[in-house]
Parts: structure tokens; sequence; C-alpha cells
């Protein structure tokens, strides 16, 4: 065969292959064996290794993934890709409605569309070809994951179809369906691999490995659900969606339009039970105002769309056993108790350990080894023991106590009064407190140092190359470069992440050191006060607490850092490896909606962190505090607050508020 004859066959079973591809992945209508396509495509790949210029990005051979890639790199967003905001409550639907209807004047129509439980990806093609596949990432900018997207065979390579615009973007949720979920894992267990924990987490994880081939032969699926371009077939979200799959795109069967938010809950109960009966998960639905002109004039928010919703289920239940109690001690050195259950199959995962989060939590669910409990998944991804079946108690039954002892070190526990956890006040000897002070060290918030996460700092202490942070500074290139799994890339990344951090902002190098009690806030309030650590190394208890938010607890803890000789050493050493600790942090508002009020921020939220919470505190001119006192103003209770701190809440008479109540607030 010559290279025109070549040509001609290659580009004939692009066509045939994509047309079958569409068919099996798309409309569930093969209408070829596995093993007659099989035929077709390995004719497609003779061609092209014999051949080589007439390989195409576009070929279908290009979704067995072929070469391994060494790193992702980033890129913007042409739309951000915003959050939504999320509500278990229907009545916060007709609310959504209300404001909708008040900004528009009139009743527009929506569309309802199930919540896939996946990974969200921005899909651009031009001229009808895939040229970039992007995670969320910050919503702003994300990793360009494209060598492996192409992998998935519901996902066109090209687009063909008439009426296509020559430029678009397509967004959708990347998911693993059920049963291959279990399929795959069952696969893994019996390799004595570890099983993923849920279909999420690992599309998750797949679609950022660095090898393309892994991807390829992992079960990944997408739906697509939003179409963004300059040239769209229609005026409203449904028709283009409808467009879309025209196209090729898989978009969802379920879909409807509702003229009204009462045909809105009219879905949100059909789909309810329904849903679960469904071959990939689900968590909720999204509602969505049709027309594309009224989404311009209802416009987003920072975060979200002010456009649409998502409405989220309640958690489902499950009954297992309690089996045991671990109890892991943190960076801080606070000791976290986690159960062990009896694996039970909760929202389509199966739940083998639940949070426990402290002592009180214990006491108040009364909890004995053996015990049957009913668990949940708090929006549904964290699972939690919300209650214990006391008639199927044993008589020999053992209560859980809570170890007065470090499980890892033997050190007796701490609990200072007004707190909730207990620590271990070792933390210059606890192995576990050490490694994850030096994660914390190195992570995003903190220095945010390019190639060292949890697993690398994990290598680097079994390998008795690092003891402390000031330990990742004089590492050499070569001892780097010969670990599993690094390389020299690696090795000079990681040289020049930690090369860059030795000028970060003082505030954070504060931030970093893992001070107890020393968080972002506090950090900043320190660097503003003693503008290089000469001068907050000898500040007396008194001079630190002449400045805001900065109480005896807080001055203690970080007198008692500075008066250890390891850790005046460990400064000593960052100096001489070039960090420099002085400078000023940025200024905080001193007015605004919140000035003059002390605010403190508990428990779990839905649309921001706590730590995003406290920065839209110190924006609008207030103070974070961690703790409840007489000076507290309110406190902003997500779910899960502690119940220490509801107690003295309840004993000052503070005000509880909701993050909903909050922004409002804030006017945000």
């Amino acid at each position: 065969m010559n290279l025109a004859a070549a040509r001609k066959r290659a580009g004939e079973l692009r066509e045939m292959i994509a047309g079958h591809n569409h068919r099996y992945y798309i409309l569930n209508q093969p209408v070829i064996s596995d093993f007659e396509f099989d035929i077709l495509l390995n004719e497609l790949q003779t061609i092209e290794k014999t051949f080589p210029e007439l390989v195409t990005p576009d070929s279908p051979t290009m979704r067995v993934g072929s070469d391994l890639t060494e790193e992702f790199r980033q890129a913007e967003h042409q739309w951000p890709m915003l959050s939504l905001g999320n509500t278990y409550n229907e009545n916060d639907v007709t609310d959504f409605g209300e404001r909708v209807r008040k900004v528009l004047g009139y009743e527009p129509e929506y569309v309802c569309e199930l919540k896939y439980d996946g990974v969200s990806i921005s899909l651009t093609y031009e001229d009808g070809r895939l040229v970039s596949a992007v995670t969320r990432g910050d919503g702003t900018r994300g990793d360009d994951v494209t060598v492996n997207i192409r992998t998935i065979r519901s996902i066109p390579l090209r687009v063909t179809a008439p009426g296509a615009p020559s430029s678009f973007t397509i967004r959708g949720e990347i998911y693993i369906p059920r049963g291959d979920f279990e399929a795959m894992n069952a696969e893994r267990q019996a390799k004595g691999e570890p099983s993923f924990a849920n279909p999420r987490n690992a599309a998750a994880g797949t679609i950022k490995l660095l090898d393309p081939r892994v991807v390829a032969s992992r079960p990944l699926d997408c739906f697509l659900y939003n179409l963004l371009g300059d040239s769209l077939p229609a005026d409203n979200h449904y028709d283009n969606l409808m467009a879309a799959r025209s196209w090729g795109f898989r978009t969802s069967e379920i879909i409807d339009r509702c003229s009204s938010i009462g045909e809105v809950l009219g879905f949100l109960s059909l789909w309810e039970n329904q849903r679960k009966g469904l071959p990939y998960e689900t968590d909720g639905v999204v509602i969505k105002v049709n027309s594309l002109q009224a989404q311009q004039l209802l416009g987003n928010t920072a975060k979200s769309p002010r456009w649409a919703i998502a409405y989220k289920y309640a958690a489902e239940q499950a009954e297992t056993e309690l089996l045991s109690v671990d109890f892991q001690v943190g960076r801080t050195g606070n000791v976290t108790p986690v159960a062990n259950l009896r694996p039970v199959l909760l929202a389509g995962t199966t739940v083998k350990r639940a949070s426990l989060h402290n002592s009180d939590q214990i006491d108040i669910l009364g909890l004995y080894y053996g015990d049957r409990v009913i668990i949940e998944k708090g929006g549904e991804i964290i699972p939690k023991i919300v209650e214990v079946d006391m008639t199927q108690r044993t008589d020999d039954a053992v209560r859980v106590v809570f170890p007065h002892e470090c499980p890892e070190c033997g050190t007796p526990l701490v609990r200072n009064e007004g707190e909730a956890n207990h620590y271990c006040p070792n933390y210059l000897h606890c192995p576990p407190q050490i490694t994850r002070r030096i994660i914390h060290f190195v992570s995003r918030k903190a220095l945010d140092i390019e190639g060292l996460g949890e697993e690398t700092i994990e290598l680097l202490w079994a390998n008795s190359l690092i003891r402390n942070v000031a330990d990742l500074y004089y590492l050499r290139h070569e001892q780097l470069a010969s670990l599993e799994r690094l390389g020299n890339k690696s090795a000079s990344n990681i040289l020049a992440g930690l090369n860059k951090s030795l000028t970060a902002p003082y505030h954070r190098k504060l931030f970093a050191l893992g001070i107890r009690h020393v968080g972002e806030t506090v950090a900043r309030t320190l660097a503003a006060g003693f503008p290089n650590i000469d001068a907050l190394i000898s500040a007396s208890g008194e001079e630190m607490e002449s400045l805001p938010d900065i109480g005896p607890r807080i001055s203690a803890s970080v007198r008692e850092y500075f008066s250890d000789p390891d850790n005046i050493e460990i400064i000593r050493r960052l100096s001489a490896a070039g960090m420099t600790f002085e400078g000023k942090a940025p200024a905080v508002a001193a007015k605004g909606p919140l000035y003059g009020k002390t605010i403190v921020v508990s428990g779990s939220f839905e649309r921001f962190t706590r730590e995003e919470l406290k920065s839209l505190i110190e924006a609008a001119g207030g103070k974070s505090a961690g703790s409840v006192s007489g000076n507290t103003s309110f406190i902003v209770a997500g779910s899960d607050m502690g119940p220490s701190k509801r107690a003295k809440a309840a004993e000052l008479g503070i005000k509880l508020v909701t993050e909903a109540e909050f922004l409002e607030m804030i006017k945000e």
C-alpha cells in the first residue's frame, strides 16, 4: 500500500470507527460485534504505524492512550466555571423562583436536569476538532487533561454535523457507572490492589493520572450539560443541548422544561426515588432559567450564577455495626476518633469508616463496640454516625473510651478548658505530628511548594532524608532523583519550588511553621504587629495580647513554640538557607458592615469553606475568632457545629446565624 492509498483507507476507517463508536456509546444501538470493531481499529493502527505521518490528534487510535505525560499545564477558562448554590429545602427553591421573577418581571421557563456526582470538565472544539479539555480548577483556570479525555469513547474527537459552530465549548461531568465501578473494584481486589472509595473519587483520580494508557483502561463516561459560544444555534439552554445531542454529544435523556416553580417541585418529587434505579450516581437536581437572555439579565455573583440553583436530596441512611475505633493524631497534635464499620452500601458507595469528631461526640452517642449504628453522609460526602440502636446492644458490650495517652508516642493527652479536642503536647517527637507539620508547611495555603505533596513528603521521611521542615532546603538533586516515582525532572521541579518559597510573604511563613492556634488570620495579625521574627520571638505575652484577636491561649502557644531550642534551630537553618522572616502583612478592611464585631465560624458549610468565610469577615471589617467568649458578636453556624461551642453560645446568649444569613449581612 502506497502513501496515497493508505491516506484514503485511513480516512475511511476513521469515519467508520467514529460512526460505530457513536452507535455504541451514545445511541446504545451497535450494528457490528466487538470482534468486528477490533478488526477495523487494528487495521487503522497498522496503517498509522506504517505511515506515522498519517497520525492525527483526533484519530480513534488516540483513545487507547500511548504516551506518558510528565505533567499537566494550567489553562484559562474562556468563561469562568462557577459553582452552583446548593439547597436541601424546597422552600429555598420557591424563594429562588421569587427572586428570579422579581428581577425579570415575569415567570420564566426553567430546565430541570439531574445533578451527576462526578468531575466537571470543559471541552473546547475548534473547526470541529477537540482541542482542549480542562478541569474546573479554581473556576478561572484548571488543568489541561486533554490527552486523558481523548480516551473516553463517548466524547467525540471530531464534530462534523451540519450546523455545529466552528468554535464552541461544551461542559459536562466525567463519571464511572455503578456497575463498572463495582467490576473495577472487584478486579483490583483480585490483584491485591486497594479498592476505590467511591465512583466520584475514582473518576477524579483517573483523569489526573500521568499515564493515558491507564486512563484508557478505566470505564470513564461523560454527560454533557452546557453549551457555550458566540454562535450558538438557539437562544435558550434546552434547544442548545438538543442541538449538541444531534451533533453526537451524550446528553441525559432525563431533562424537562417547566413553565413554573410548581412544575419544578413536581420534577424534584418524581426523581427523589426513581434516581436510585439509574446506573450512575446522582445527588440532586439542577434548576436553570432556560432563556439565555434572562440568564444574562440575572447575572452571577463572584462564585455562582443567579439563574441556577442545585437542589440536593436528603442524605441516605444505612445501618451497620461498629467494629472498632482508631484515634488519629494530626499535625497540631489533635486526636481525632474514626469509627471502623462493617462495610455497608450507602448512597452508591461502600462505607467502611466514619468520623466521630471528638470525645464529646462519642459521649453524646454513648457508643459501645459492636453497637448497631445508623450512618449517613453529610451532604452525601462525609459519612457520620447519627444514631445508635441500643435495643440490639449485648450485655457484654464494652464502652468506647477516649484514650488518656497519645496512641502514637504514649504522651499524656491534654484538653484545654473551652476546647472540644484532646491533643498530644509532644509535638517535637510524635512522628505523625512531625510529618503532618511538614505536609502543612508545603501545602497550598502555606508555602505552596510545587512537587511536594503528601506522598512525596512521606517518601522523603521513609528514606530518612527529612526530619523537620528545615531539612527540605538542604536536599540535593541526586538524593531526590534516585527515589522511586521521582526522577530528574521531578527533582528539578521540587528544588525550584523550594527556592521560590524562600521569598513567600512573611505572614504565610509564620502560618507554615504550624504553631498551635496560629491560623492564617492570626499569622497575618502577628506579622502586622511584629515586622520580623526576632521581634516576635522576644515579644512578651502582654505585647502579643495587645493585638486584635490575640488572647492568652494564642500568646502562650506562640511563646511556648519559640522557647523550645529545637524550634529556634529550625528557624536558624531556614534563615541560613535564604528564607527571610520579615515584612508586613496586607492590611484588612477597617470599615465595613461587620466593623467592630468579633465572629466565630464553626461547622461545615455549603458555599464556602471556613477559611473563606473568615476572609469574608475580615474583608467586611470584622474580626474572626477561634473560640466563643463574652466578646463574641455572633457565630456563623454550619452543620456539625461543635457541641462545646453550641453549649457555650447558649450559656452566653450568643446568636447563631446560618451561612445564608451571614452572606445577606455582608451583601455578598
